[in-house]
């Protein structure tokens, strides 16, 4: 490899694409190609087959790949014009499609595989590491990720500057397999997936609600005494609202489809912002009313495509942990600040570090997402706001364009998954586009009516997703405070059962979530199923136990830590649960 200036690994992803595309164009002739971006971590190209292939294809595709790489093969750009373009790619429907939508044509040649694509590209093959490079997996892909069009197969690779960081994000990737919320969830009881009732609509099991309950009923009592009001809104609303709000403007794609009742169109609602205007509107507000903070735990309901779903993490109905705040500009930054120490009170408590700030603001070029946007002076305003917010508290943060949602820009706070994908787990967004929309006012000092600054605020983002981020951070071994059953009772044999009869009394009357292990196992099978189930403590009692009142633990993590008495243990547990240890 050149040991000269080094391409970028974006473009050694993309150029890694087109050497997949080739070596496809070799062993399948006659396939039809997509499009092969490069994406974190790697890269993917859509081909449709002219018969199917299997991931046990993998291998024999790399193989060719790699002879590909050897052969220093030069990527060269050519301008084309369009009717030359368009002889070219006759038999390339996929190409000719996207065709119609470039006003200049430019076509990468490497080898003897052409691609209609604007570039940028290594200059040869020599420049990309051939050991850094691996393909993973196969997958159903739409074509434009539209339902109505032809099935492709997708053939996903990673790709990496040297080796060794190939293999370190393998072996991340397999670690994370076993933590998998989904395999975890199954494994522990918590939740479960019907087909019946529809893809992307989990099912709550009574333990899994429970842990998800204590979640609930912690932001309940974080938000009550940071001075929220809490509210209940319907799950569904008329047509009317939605046009008010700009969600059928801006997201229709990802609502469902209307329900006619009574000649009228009804929608599940994919957000709660527009219900929680309503409650706001009720009665017209005096500015000694606000900050006007109204939270809720909001069911919504998105049409996600079915490719996208992944358990909890993406689902097509959750419940938000939602909050609007209405604002006078004065007060504005201070709610700010305050929602921040909530955020950074509650990630403490759940021992979360690893994340960082992000301030996304608007590309006024993508005149889809923002083209109705007619004040831009506003907009700067709220970005300023925010902006100031952040340097004033010593956050530390990066900026982000194109990122903003439709009414305004925001703090996005990010984290990586366990698979090293980045992800928004919470958000703050300042919104001065809602209270005209909705015709939202308050009286001010002079008596004049003012339209309330909102701002959209989620600490939690969702409680399903976040369960699901919980349980992987923590390979499903949660705190304490958090596990549905805290204590495993096991007593060796039938003479003691009495005594687990009396700790377990003991427990409860000590609010720590106990049960006695059923006796229709070994004793060495009761320790490796609790064990299994991740409960924090185990207590075995035998005789010797029962003679001096005590418990033998076995914790978490740690194993067997002796014999303790009774009352010792049930002491050290209360202040585990109190401090959230």
């Amino acid at each position: 490899m050149d040991k000269g200036k080094q391409p970028d690994i974006e473009t050694i992803r993309h150029s890694l694409a087109h050497i997949l595309a080739f070596a496809v164009q070799d062993l399948w002739p006659g396939t039809k190609f997509g499009i092969g971006p490069a994406i974190e971590n790697g890269f993917y190209y859509d081909f449709g087959f002219p018969s199917p292939i299997s991931e046990n294809d993998l291998p024999k595709i790399e193989k060719k790949m790699r002879e590909l790489l050897a052969k220093n093969i030069e990527f060269r750009i050519k301008n084309i014009e369009y009717e030359e373009a368009k002889k070219f790619f006759k038999n390339q429907p996929y190409k000719l499609e996207l065709l119609d939508q470039v006003k200049q044509p430019t076509v990468y040649e490497s080898g003897k595989f052409i691609d209609l694509c604007a570039g940028p590209h290594v200059k040869s093959t020599k420049e990309i590491p051939a050991e850094g490079f691996k393909l993973t997996k196969t997958a159903g892909a739409y074509w434009r990720g539209s339902e109505k069009n032809p099935m492709l197969t997708r053939i996903y690779g990673v790709a990496f500057a040297t080796k060794k960081e190939l293999e370190d994000y393998l072996i991340m990737q397999k670690e994370a397999e076993k933590n998998d919320h989904r395999i975890l969830g199954e494994k522990l009881g918590l939740f479960m997936f019907d087909e019946k009732i529809g893809k992307g609509l989990p099912l709550w099991l009574p333990k899994g609600y429970f842990i998800r309950h204590l979640l609930e009923e912690y932001m309940y009592n974080a938000e009550k005494e940071a001075g929220y009001l809490h509210i209940s809104t319907p799950i569904l609303a008329k047509e009317e609202l939605y046009k008010t709000s700009g969600h059928l403007a801006h997201y229709k794609d990802e609502m469902y489809s209307p329900i006619e009742i009574e000649n009228e169109k009804y929608y599940l609602r994919p957000m709660n912002c527009p219900h929680h205007h309503s409650v706001y509107k009720h009665a017209l507000k005096s500015y000694k009313e606000l900050p006007l903070r109204l939270a809720e735990f909001g069911n919504v309901y998105r049409y996600e495509k079915s490719g996208v779903l992944t358990g909890l993490m993406r689902t097509r109905g959750f419940t938000q942990n939602d909050a609007h705040i209405y604002a006078t500009p004065e007060t504005l930054e201070n709610e700010i600040i305050g929602i921040l120490d909530l955020f950074k009170k509650t990630y403490e408590d759940f021992k979360i570090e690893d994340y960082w700030f992000r301030l996304s603001l608007p590309d006024f070029k993508d005149k889809e997402k923002y083209g109705d946007i007619d004040n831009k002076d506003m907009w700067e305003k709220e970005i300023e706001a925010l902006r100031r917010v952040l340097i004033k508290t010593k956050i530390k943060f990066a900026e982000a364009e194109g990122e903003a949602s439709f009414y305004g820009p925001k703090i996005d706070i990010q984290i990586k998954d366990i698979r090293g994908k980045e992800d928004t787990i919470a958000t703050v967004q300042v919104d001065y586009y809602s209270a005209n929309k909705f015709d939202l006012a308050y009286i001010d000092e002079k008596g004049e009516k003012k339209p309330p600054v909102i701002i959209h605020r989620a600490i939690l983002g969702s409680f399903d997703r976040f369960f699901a981020f919980l349980l992987e951070k923590t390979a499903g071994n949660l705190p304490l405070w958090l596990s549905s059953i805290q204590v495993e009772i096991i007593n060796i044999g039938e003479s003691q059962s009495e005594y687990a009869k009396d700790i377990l009394k003991q427990l409860k009357e000590a609010d720590i979530r106990a049960e006695i292990a059923k006796e229709d196992m070994t004793l060495g099978k009761r320790i490796r199923e609790a064990e299994m189930q991740k409960i924090p403590y185990i207590l075995v009692v035998g005789d010797k136990e029962v003679k001096t009142k005590s418990v033998s633990v076995r914790q978490r993590g740690k194993g067997d830590l002796g014999q303790i008495k009774l009352e010792k243990f049930i002491k050290k547990v209360k202040i585990e649960i109190e401090t959230k240890g």
